[in-house]
């Protein structure tokens, strides 16, 4: 295995009776990258986390963290990952002290180097103060930012995210991200993401999307977002159908939600003001703007199908 990589898979399967969760995984992540792994609820994402984080064991295919095989050493692979589960790994009913001392003895930190990481890590979110309340005292924000604590207190070198920030309000989903960007550049972590939240992963250096455990694409959310077109044009109207049938021709078909249709536009010189005004009443709203990475996930996964009217 290369030495500047943090993670490879090579065909990295697992199965549940006949189910595939994960298909033939195949993946090269750089050390010191910002990775997101993207799809919808039961693509394979937490599958592919449990399986290199030793959680699970793989039906078939390798892995290798930081050069380590998992299936060589999994005790060692624990001490050089850590994750951050979509469910709170935490006790509510102690403190975070509690919590994370405990979580330090199981990384075989001694009481002064517990100390000296804790206190460095609530600093971060202003949690000092909290130290020692039990986690129901706290709110949702501040146990998230707890649980991430627990995950980098061994200081590991690669950290996996599984919905980091899933239910929290914007401020404190800024402060978490604003903590992960801080480790990446002063510890060289490498970090593994999934989110619902894609313009999170907007920031990610390389982002694949999957689908029922196969890979689909990957690249930078910039070369994909470029790719997907010039414009995404979305039509409110009260005659879906109608308009359907004056643009798909030009544009191709569109992905429409109620009495929104949006449209990809390859070409960059399309006039949208003689097309609002050649459109007329049919229309109530028009707006044309640049790809997002929410744009390449719904035109990966809920796209028309060519040929498909619908």
């Amino acid at each position: 295995m290369a030495s500047n990589l943090a993670i490879k898979t090579q065909g990295l399967t697992k199965q549940y009776g006949q189910a595939l969760a994960v298909n033939g995984l195949d993946l090269e992540i750089a050390a010191g990258q910002f990775y997101g792994l993207l799809g919808p609820n039961g693509a394979g994402k937490s599958t592919t986390i449990h399986m290199l984080t030793t959680m699970t064991s793989a039906t078939s295919g390798d892995a290798w963290i930081d050069g380590q095989a998992i299936a060589d050493d999994p005790v060692a692979i624990r001490s050089t990952v850590g994750l951050v589960f979509q469910d709170s790994a935490l006790d509510r009913t102690m403190s975070i002290d509690e919590n994370l001392q405990f979580a330090a003895a199981m990384y075989n930190l001694n009481p002064q180097q517990a100390d000296q990481r804790i206190e460095e890590l609530l600093s971060v979110f202003s949690l000092q103060k909290q130290r020692h309340k039990k986690l129901l005292a706290l709110s949702g924000g501040q146990r998230r930012a707890v649980d991430i604590a627990r995950g980098v207190l061994h200081k590991p070198k690669v950290l996996f995210l599984d919905e980091p920030t899933i239910g929290l309000d914007l401020p404190n989903r800024r402060a978490i991200w604003r903590f992960v960007e801080q480790l990446r550049r002063e510890e060289g972590m490498t970090v593994f993401l999934t989110t619902h939240y894609l313009e999170e992963a907007a920031a990610c250096d390389q982002v694949d999307f999957i689908q029922q455990g196969q890979l689909q694409q990957g690249g930078s959310p910039k070369e994909l977002t470029e790719q997907l077109g010039a414009y995404i044009l979305e039509v409110d109207t009260v005659e879906p159908e109608v308009i359907k049938e004056k643009l798909s021709t030009k544009f191709g078909m569109p992905i429409q939600e109620d009495q929104q249709l949006s449209f990809k536009i390859e070409a960059s010189d399309v006039d949208f003001q003689q097309l609002q005004y050649s459109l007329g009443d049919a229309i109530t709203a028009m707006q044309w703007r640049k790809p997002n990475l929410n744009d390449v996930y719904l035109w990966t996964f809920c796209a028309p199908q060519q040929g498909d009217a619908s």
